[in-house]
C-alpha cells in the first residue's frame, strides 16, 4: 500500500495515526498499563468490573491491551459490541459469539448461554468472560436481567465474568435503585482517566516513530497546543494532528508547528459555525 501524499513528506512509510494498528504496537501511559493490569487481576479473581471514561480517552485501547494480555489458556473471551439490541436479540448475538445456535424465544436463547457457562463452570478450563462495550446503550430489559446470568448455584460462584464498559452514564445507570442487583455484583469499578500532556507528547512519539520518524515532526509548542484542543480524547489528537500534518505538507513544512495547528482550528471552527 502507497503511504498518502503527506505521511510521505515527512518520510514515513504509513499515515501514522489510523486505526489499523496491531495489539502488540498498541501505546498505553503507565495509568493505563496499572488500568489493564487491575483488570487482568480482577478477572484472575472471576470477578465482574464496570469501566467507564469519557469518548476518545482510549477505552478500545485499554479492551485491546487486555485481550493480548489475559492468558488464551483458562479464560474465554466474549465481545459483545452491539449494546441497542433488545434482550432476546442480545442473548442471541452472545450465542452466536459463543457458536452456539440461537432459539427462537428469549428464556431458551436464556437457558442455552446459562447452561454453557455452567458446562464451562463444570469442566474448569476456561473462565468465560463477556465483554459488553458501549454498555451505557444497553436497553434496560437487558440491564434488569444481566443479574439473573451472574446467579449460579444459589450464587455460591463465579462461573462467570461480565465487563460492562461505557461512558460516565453508564455509572449513573447501574447506581439507579432498579439496577441495583446487578451493580451489587459487580465488586470491579474503574475508570479510564482524561489523557495528560505528557502522555500526548509521549503518545505522539510512539505513532511517529511506529511509521518511520527519526527526527522530530512536532514542536513542543505544538503538541501543547493539539493536547489543549484535543481536551484529552485521542480520538481528536488522530483527527487534528493528521490535519495538521496535511496542511504541513501542502505548505512544504518539514516540521508542524504552532501556526499550522492555528490554521487547523480555525478551518474547524468554521466549519462548525
Amino acid at each position: 500500500m502507497t503511504s498518502p501524499a503527506y505521511a510521505a513528506h515527512f518520510g514515513l512509510k504509513d499515515a501514522p495515526f489510523t486505526k489499523e494498528i496491531a495489539d502488540t504496537d498498541l501505546w498505553l501511559p503507565s495509568s493505563k498499563e496499572s488500568l489493564v493490569a487491575d483488570l487482568v487481576e480482577a478477572l484472575r479473581e472471576h470477578a465482574s468490573i464496570v469501566l467507564t471514561g469519557e469518548p476518545g480517552v482510549g477505552k478500545t485501547c485499554v479492551l485491546r491491551a487486555l485481550r493480548q494480555r489475559l492468558p488464551n489458556t483458562g479464560f474465554r473471551l466474549t465481545y459483545c459490541h452491539n449494546a441497542t439490541l433488545g434482550r432476546r436479540d442480545f442473548y442471541r448475538q452472545i450465542c452466536l459469539a459463543l457458536g452456539l445456535s440461537p432459539s427462537a424465544t428469549a428464556a431458551a436463547v436464556f437457558w442455552a448461554v446459562s447452561t454453557h457457562v455452567q458446562d464451562l463452570g463444570r469442566e474448569r478450563l476456561h473462565h468465560p468472560v463477556f465483554l459488553l462495550d458501549e454498555a451505557h446503550l444497553l436497553h434496560q430489559d437487558t440491564l434488569d436481567h444481566l443479574h439473573i446470568l451472574l446467579n449460579y448455584e444459589w450464587d455460591s460462584r463465579a462461573l462467570l465474568s461480565l465487563v460492562l464498559v461505557g461512558l460516565p452514564e453508564l455509572q449513573n445507570r447501574l447506581e439507579l435503585r432498579r439496577n441495583r442487583s446487578l451493580y451489587s455484583r459487580v465488586h470491579c469499578r474503574l475508570a479510564i482517566p482524561a489523557t495528560s500532556p505528557e502522555d500526548t507528547a509521549e503518545y505522539l512519539r510512539h505513532r511517529l516513530k511506529h511509521v518511520g520518524a527519526d527526527r522530530e515532526v512536532l514542536t513542543t509548542d505544538a503538541v501543547a497546543m493539539l493536547h489543549e484542543a484535543a481536551s484529552g480524547s485521542l480520538r481528536d489528537l488522530d483527527r487534528l494532528t493528521t490535519a495538521a500534518m496535511r496542511e504541513a505538507a501542502r505548505r512544504k513544512k518539514k516540521l508542524v508547528e504552532r501556526d499550522v495547528i492555528a490554521r487547523v482550528l480555525d478551518s474547524q471552527d468554521s466549519q462548525e459555525a
